[in-house]
């Protein structure tokens, strides 16, 4: 007879061990890759046909199609609708894209910045202490 709970724990056990330690290595795609190889082939739209559909010019489409421009929250809901999955998909894959990038682009600069705690004794530029702030009745 198997026992569950050992299973759980081995399974737990297991999966300490590949906890996530970082960002990706590999850069997150841009979502106007995934428009540009699968879903207008997919929908069989050309670039000048999707953006009628959009309701944005063709220029406007192909910047996001080339990963020159980003998706914006308009254009998530646009492309939400067409495609029938929601804004939110597109804003996550533009949101995952571009902190990667900044993380990457900033990496020395935010090495260079103090972490601060609540509740600790953080110094001001001018070297006075910080008085906890207290809700005034």
């Amino acid at each position: 007879m198997i026992c569950i709970s050992c299973i759980r724990l081995a399974v737990d056990d297991a999966m300490a061990d590949y906890r996530v330690k970082g960002p990706p290595a590999w850069r997150p795609s841009h979502p106007g890759a995934l428009l540009r190889e699968d879903v207008l082939p997919a929908l069989r739209l050309t670039v000048t046909a999707a953006a009628g559909k959009l309701g944005v010019s063709r220029q406007t489409l192909h910047s996001i199609l080339s990963e020159r421009s980003g998706v914006t929250p308009e254009m998530a809901v646009r492309l939400g609708k067409l495609c029938g999955d929601g804004p939110d998909i597109w804003l996550r894959m533009q949101m995952a894209h571009d902190l990667w990038q900044a993380k990457r682009d900033l990496a020395d600069a935010v090495k260079q910045i103090p972490t601060l705690h609540a509740g600790s004794d953080n110094i001001t530029r001018k070297g006075a202490r910080h008085a906890p702030h207290r809700a005034t009745e």
